[in-house]
């Protein structure tokens, strides 16, 4: 589909500056803009990039003034990079819109379905399942018995969710995730084997949260595992049974949280970090990437290592390590 320079102008509110008919179908980094696609300039640094550009449309920010001659058709709008970002949603929601009920499928006969939703060949929908407006369940997808899934969320190519999860309005979870799976939770017996404790919670997961692809997060024991509002969780990660996780907490790649362990509101947590079970994150946390945390750790700190330690300590004391073997040789010598 093409998008002509006026209509997109008009989306953002912006200045159009050269050929108002330019027209567009896709969308490029400045330095590799062909014609027919849309770019845009926010960082400095890039614009010897707007004078040799072959792109239709560049997006600029208002206060931007050309010192050579460009070739492509300018929109000025106030935040170039904010504005680029609204394009980019607008053109992802284009490409994945979707409708209708493909074949086959297997939907329960007391399964509630919305308004305006889509469900890909393959997908099993249980009893009493309850799906919103707007909802895009992809191919292959597993709906368990008694699963709420609010409006306007989008589950892609593969999604398990277990029985009696609760998945909020405008939710994103990629390919190949898992909700709702038990919890790892056995009782050692006197003969040295392990008894599987049932795990008879679930998981809630409120609005506005993205998860990305293969993702597990375990029902609880009891109760709920608890994904709140806004959470952003990368791909590859685990979330253990009865985790709390705040809102507005970001998570990167292969980190894992055991379970019963609460994690605050508007955390960054790098990759590859292990929380231990039972513990506190505080609000407004950083943990540097591979960090291992086995304690409480208290609001506003930021921390690294393993065992983890305050972040400007662990640089410190990594200066001293690196220097280890010629401080002991030094002292050999005296």
């Amino acid at each position: 589909m093409e998008f002509k320079a006026t209509q997109i102008a008009e989306i953002l509110g912006g200045e159009i500056l050269g050929d108002s008919s330019a027209s567009v179908s896709t969308l490029a980094k400045i330095e590799e803009g062909e014609k027919g696609a849309m770019t845009f300039l926010s960082n400095p640094k890039y614009t010897k990039h707007i004078y040799t550009t072959n792109a239709s449309i560049v997006i600029v920010n208002k206060d931007f003034e050309a010192t050579q001659p460009i070739s492509a058709t300018l929109i000025k709008v106030e935040d170039a990079y904010q504005a680029f970002t609204q394009i980019l949603e607008f053109y992802n929601e284009y490409k994945n819109q979707k409708s209708g009920i493909e074949s086959p499928v297997s939907v329960h006969d007391s399964a509630k379905l919305g308004d305006d939703i889509y469900i890909g060949a393959f997908t099993s929908i249980g009893a009493n399942v309850s799906i919103g407006n707007n909802v895009k369940i992809y191919p292959n997808c597993y709906i368990g018995d008694n699963v709420v899934i609010k409006n306007n969320t989008t589950l892609f190519a593969g999604v398990k969710i277990y029985t009696d999860c609760i998945i909020g309005n405008n939710c994103k979870i990629h390919a190949g995730t898992v909700i709702g799976a038990d919890g790892f939770g056995f009782a050692p017996t006197e003969d040295g084997t392990y008894k599987s404790i049932p795990q008879i919670g679930n998981v809630i997961i409120e609005d506005n949260v993205d998860i990305g692809a293969n993702t597990t997060i375990d029902r609880a024991t009891m109760g709920s595992t608890l994904i709140k509002q806004g959470v952003k969780l990368d791909n590859l990660i685990q979330v253990g049974h009865n985790v709390v996780i705040g809102k507005n907490t970001v998570i990167a790649a292969q980190t894992a949280i055991a379970g019963s362990s609460k994690v605050g509101e508007n955390c960054m947590i790098g990759g590859h970090v292990a929380i231990s079970g039972h513990i506190s994150i505080g609000n407004n946390v950083k943990i540097s990437g591979k960090t291992g945390v086995g304690k409480s750790i208290k609001d506003n700190s930021v921390i690294r290592g393993i065992p983890a330690m305050n972040y400007n300590d662990y640089n410190k004391s990594y200066i001293y390590f690196r220097k280890l073997p010629q401080i002991v040789e030094e002292l050999r010598n005296k």
